[in-house]
Formats: C-alpha cells, structure tokens, sequence
C-alpha cells in the first residue's frame, strides 16, 4: 500500500496530509477522486440538489479588489431586480420543481435594502406555502439582521470567508473598518447563533496564495463545523485592483484543477457537508461543475436571473450562460447529471446531512441533561 493511499485511509489529517492531496498528481489524483467520490456515495448519496440562483443587484457598498461590483468600479452599470421579477424568478423554480433557490447580490447594511429583503423572503413564503427552500447570500450584517432573515423564513446563508488568512485577506481587501477580517469571522458566527445552516468558502489561486494557505483553509472550516461550502478558482477581473497582480497567477487551468482537488479533499476531510459546483469553474471548463460532482461537490445553482440582468452581475470575466434565460438551462440539467450518473433531487430542499446531524445531537444532548 502507498504512502499517499495510508493517506486517504485515516480518520484525522494533519495539515501535511491535506497538502499531500492538494498537491496530487497523475495515479495519486486518480486515488484521490476514487476516494472522494465513494465517501460521497456513502454520506449524501448519489444525488444533486438544485438551488435556482437568483442575481438580485450588483449594488454595492464595498471595495473588495477582487471583485467586478466593488463600488468603485463606475464602469459597471448598477441594477436592482423589481419585487415582481423576484417573485417571478420564485415561482419559476417552483413550477419547474427546484427545491430551493439562492438569493445573491451586492453587501448593503441600510434599512430598506434590510426590510427589503424581509418582505422578499415573507411574500415567497406565501407563493411556495413554504415549500421552496431559500439561502440567501448577502455579506455582513448584524445578529439581529440575521435573526429578522431568519424568521421571515430563509434557513440556510452563505458568506465566503475567501481566505482564512488574515495577511492575504487584508491584500485582497481594502485596509479599513468595512472591510475587516474580524468583523467576518464575527458575522460567521452570528449567523449560526441566528439559527441558519453556516456556509462559506474560499477563492482558490489568488495572488500571494500558497499551498499552505489552502490546506490551513480547509483546516479553518472543520474548525468552524460548517455545513455547506462554495469554492471555486479566483478568476480575475480587469477593472479591479487585483488585475495589476496578473503575473503573480498561475495558469486558469491550473486553478481550476487546484479547485477540484480542494473540493475533493474538502470531502474527505468532511464527509456529510453539502459542497457546491461553483459557477466560476464552468467559465473556465464548459464541464467544470460536473467534473465538480463527479467527485465530491452535490449541489448545483442553475441560474434562474432574467436574462437581461446576467451580464450585469459579473464579479469575475468570462461568467457563463449570460446571454441565456432560465428556460435554457432547464433543457441540459438532466441531460448533463445523466452523463455522470448523478439524479436530480427535484422537490427537495436537499438540506446539509451535517446541520441535520448536529442538530440531532444537540436535541439527544438535553434529553439525557433532563
């Protein structure tokens, strides 16, 4: 038996063993995947679950350097999405049986975009009778925000950490009270104290990141027990700050197959989260997100923004399907999971197996303290 295949067969791995698979390569990638993939079978099953993505603005009150919609780029054209569109987008998902949708946009912490929101989240409620699932990704806001979120019916929230290490995040960031590392890993854990399944993620290739950094990364959220996980390669933007590191990135597909190595380690390291095939490693793999399921990843957003928005909700070059409607992708889902072997978890919420298991043992917890 190989050193590397001792490896993949612990129970608990240092952070050497999590550089060993990052850094896999020809037989060892291939025992990699092989592992990933039954670990997959085995903890959530051979099932991907939809989440109807839905763009709602690109307006923004922060400057992150990376990103197409930071505030200071006047060459993006601002929007927001009408109560109506939304709603629309809602039923869309509900009509063509996607268990849940996402509702991403810009960071804004004022009261109406907050009471905004709220009303969203309380009139698709009422459209779904409940059914519809919701996560909602919309960055940092106070424990009481989240907790209004929360009520008014949404359960699961995304906000990527991007990087677990504060040096390289305050390079990405600009170096102000808005932009804080302490202040996200402060939001992190009130949207859990909010009761939301926790996810979060990281930008994989960025410039000044090594290897090390990564492995430390996925170190980070074990530690923070999280339930669900979007990660994709750093795919860099020319009217951003960090376009002017260029030099320092290695190739689009070298990122890309760093990223499927992460997710595929991610999955080894935690067995029954929920993981993502993000939208970023289709714009540099036509089949990136199902290479991405192929070996670990079980949830997949298929864009459901009216189509006159996509171009305008661009945090990176190169996004995918821009110039199409939702009815578009609706035609290829089952035919693309067929070709992997994968079914579609229609009708279903596809909540993370990890918060479910957690939850049960914090309830048989206080049982037995009774």
């Amino acid at each position: 038996m190989s050193k590397f295949v001792d490896i993949l067969n612990k129970d608990n791995f240092s952070k050497q063993d999590l550089i060993s698979m990052l850094d896999a390569e020809g037989t060892d990638k291939k025992l990699l995947y092989k592992k990933s993939r039954e670990i997959t079978d085995k903890f959530v099953g051979n099932k991907v679950y939809l989440r109807g993505l839905i763009e709602y603005s690109n307006v923004c009150i922060k400057d992150c350097l990376y990103c197409g919609i930071r505030k200071s780029n006047t060459n993006q054209q601002r929007y927001t999405i009408s109560d109506k569109e939304v709603i629309s987008c809602a039923q869309y998902a509900l009509d063509n049986n996607y268990g849940s949708i996402v509702i991403q946009a810009g960071e804004r912490t004022d009261a109406i975009f907050i009471a905004k929101i709220t009303s969203l989240l309380n009139e698709i409620g009422k459209i779904s009778n409940g059914k519809l699932g919701i996560t909602i990704s919309l960055g940092e806001q106070t424990l009481d925000v989240y907790k209004e979120w929360f009520n008014a019916g949404a359960h699961r929230y995304l906000l990527r950490i991007e990087t677990s290490n504060r040096e390289l995040f305050q390079k990405i960031h600009p170096i102000n009270q808005l932009h804080s590392f302490d202040t996200r890993i402060e939001a992190l854990h009130n949207i859990r104290k909010a009761g939301f399944q926790l996810g979060t993620g990281v930008m994989i290739g960025l410039p000044h990141q090594t290897i090390e950094n990564l492995a430390d990364d996925l170190l980070f959220l074990k530690a923070m027990d999280v339930d669900m996980v979007g990660m994709g390669p750093y795919i860099e933007h020319q009217n951003t700050p960090l376009f002017e590191a260029i030099n320092l990135l290695s190739t689009k597909k070298e990122r890309l197959e760093l990223a499927f190595n992460m997710i595929a380690t991610l999955r080894i390291l935690m067995k029954d989260i929920n993981i993502a095939a993000a939208t970023a490693l289709q714009a540099i793999d036509g089949f990136g997100r199902e290479r991405a399921i192929k070996i670990g990843a079980n949830i997949l957003m298929p864009n459901i923004t009216p189509g006159n928005f996509r171009n305008k909700y661009k945090l990176y070059e190169d996004k995918p399907c821009t110039d199409e409607n939702p009815i578009d992708c609706n035609t290829c889902i089952d035919l693309r999971m067929s070709m992997i072997g994968s079914k579609v978890g229609y009708n279903e919420w596809g909540d993370s197996i990890h918060f479910k298991q957690n939850k049960k043992n914090i309830i048989e917890k206080t049982v037995l303290k009774i």
